[in-house]
């Protein structure tokens, strides 16, 4: 697999990994004006918003949040390249800086790693990240026309490609496809990964009853995408850690592969702030660990440098998820798994 990799496995072997907590909290947070986004550069539309852009325009600032989760606990670090791809970065203008945004992204985040492992010897790793884009190729944005797709295939794949490439040369030890929540575009992102490094993969659910959007169940996108051996496979964003305990369980008894977990601080208030306390997402994550699901817990949306502060401190010295046996059986999916009896 990879060096990398490997010291993962021997890591997660002994307890439970902590994960960064929100970049685009920490960003929102900052309250920039549209002229931090945009900085020197001459681009023609608005940049606000536009968080991937700051890795070259405020390198300071995605360094300190970095830092500030690294203080709090956090040993697998996340990159600021959620939406750094061609297709997303159309919306802004700023498709010609898609390479430069995933280099800085890692090289960032690599530096805070090595300069925190220099100091207390203990290994930091990075996941380059990878959004889900804008766009999805399971459904059609036009009701009339349900056969109708924005991009195909080949083109979301070498989107990714292109990504990937810039964040590994930044720096990434990993490729962290996250927010999944059309199983064919995360299929993209792994034809475009594999082969380049280990890959983690992070679907998202869209409703309580435990499917994305695209229809799948958690045990149906397992049985997707389990051919690329992940490193990782698990679930952010979506709702609140007790939310999602039901579907993170169901996930956790079936995947033989370690768990990483990372949901947002509850649901977001009317004004699309999230309220919930970091003790309170601690405790509740507690809960995950007391049942044995996750190898690798983190946050994702309203998350801070104080809810993954509480999080490492509920799964100091718990022993990890052990991997379930396989039972040789053949798997395969439709929006619902099915499983082959011998």
């Amino acid at each position: 697999m990879s060096a990398a990799a490997d010291a993962f496995r021997a890591a997660a072997a002994s307890r439970i990994l902590v994960k960064d907590g929100a970049f685009g909290t920490a960003i929102q947070n900052a309250c920039l004006k549209e002229e931090c986004y945009r900085g020197a550069l001459s681009l023609n539309r608005d940049q606000k918003g536009n968080n991937d852009l700051l890795n070259l325009t405020r390198p300071g600032l995605i360094r300190e949040i970095a830092t500030g989760y690294v203080e709090a606990g956090a040993e697998v670090l996340g990159t600021n390249s959620f939406n750094a791809n061609r297709i997303s970065q159309g919306d802004y203008g700023a498709e010609h800086l898609v390479r430069d945004m995933n280099v800085a992204a890692a090289r960032i985040v690599r530096e805070v790693a090595e300069e925190a492992e220099a100091r207390d010897g203990r290994k930091r790793f990075v996941a380059g990240a990878l959004g889900p884009t804008n766009k999805t190729l399971s459904l059609s944005p036009d009701v009339n026309d349900p056969a109708y797709r924005e991009v195909d295939f080949d083109t979301v794949r070498d989107v990714y490609r292109e990504q990937c490439e810039a964040l590994l040369e930044g720096g990434a030890d990993f490729i962290l496809i996250e927010t999944v929540f059309d199983t064919l575009n995360a299929k993209a992102a792994i034809h475009a990964a594999l082969g380049l490094a280990p890959i983690m993969i992070s679907m998202t659910l869209t409703d309580l009853s435990g499917r994305n959007l695209s229809g799948h169940t958690v045990e149906a996108f397992w049985a997707s995408v389990r051919h690329a051996r992940p490193l990782t496979i698990g679930l952010n964003c979506s709702f609140g850690a007790a939310q999602l305990r039901p579907h993170l369980a169901a996930l956790a008894a079936t995947a033989d592969t370690l768990i990483m977990a990372y949901p947002n601080a509850g649901l977001p208030n009317e004004l699309g702030c999230y309220d919930e306390a970091a003790e309170e997402t601690a405790a509740q994550v507690a809960e995950w660990v007391k049942d044995g699901l996750v190898n690798v817990v983190g946050g994702c949306c309203g998350t801070t440098p104080a809810h993954i502060a509480a999080i490492a401190k509920a799964v100091s010295g718990a022993p990890p998820r052990a991997l379930p046996q396989t039972n040789g059986r053949t798997m395969l999916a439709g929006l619902e798994p099915m499983v082959l009896a011998a």
